[in-house]
């Protein structure tokens, strides 16, 4: 994890990259509030989950809003899971050298995203952990150590109560929101 100076004088306004496991043009709720709201100074980008039965991979891209650039990427049916991550990172990694990001914020809204995006080099990292995730149905079964692996690299964590009072926080995290 990268390490930042701050300087109480200057202002932070480096790129946001968002993962989400939300579509933004599902239902305007928190994630659509926040990084529209981050858009005003900064450039935002969500990279949403992928959409399969792409004859061939790529990413479809939305501006929705003002400053906030959605990603959505295309990928084929059927693929093993290894070669879906690897590619899905490979798009991520395609994306945002197109998009000349290099200082940024990572925005998790999912652990889902670390095996694809895990490698990046944030200058900080954000879980806004909205939901119990894996409480849902047909949760992956990987999906709580994935949890851990972003608590444990997570400069802040956002998290509402019900989902605060069914873990706690890592001993060393720096910011624990609820």
């Amino acid at each position: 994890m990268a390490q930042m100076t701050r300087d109480p004088g200057l202002r932070m306004a480096s790129d946001l990259v968002c993962f989400s496991h939300l579509r933004w043009s599902w239902v305007y709720q928190r994630p659509q509030h926040l990084m529209t709201r981050a858009a005003r100074d900064r450039r935002v980008f969500v990279f949403e989950e992928p959409l399969e039965g792409a004859s061939r991979p790529g990413i479809d891209v939305s501006h929705p809003a003002s400053g906030v650039t959605v990603a959505t990427p295309r990928l084929p049916s059927g693929l093993p899971n290894g070669e879906r991550i690897l590619l899905q990172r490979d798009l991520l990694d395609a994306f945002m050298g197109r998009e000349n990001i290099r200082h940024f914020t990572a925005w998790f809204y999912t652990p889902m995203a670390l095996p694809f995006a895990g490698h990046l080099e944030p200058e900080l990292t954000v879980y806004d952990c909205m939901d119990e995730l894996s409480a849902f149905a047909g949760a992956p079964a990987d999906l709580g150590a994935l949890e851990r692996q972003l608590f444990n690299r997570s400069d802040i964590v956002f998290t509402h109560e019900p989902v605060a009072r069914l873990r706690e926080p890592p001993a060393d995290i720096r910011s624990w929101v609820r």
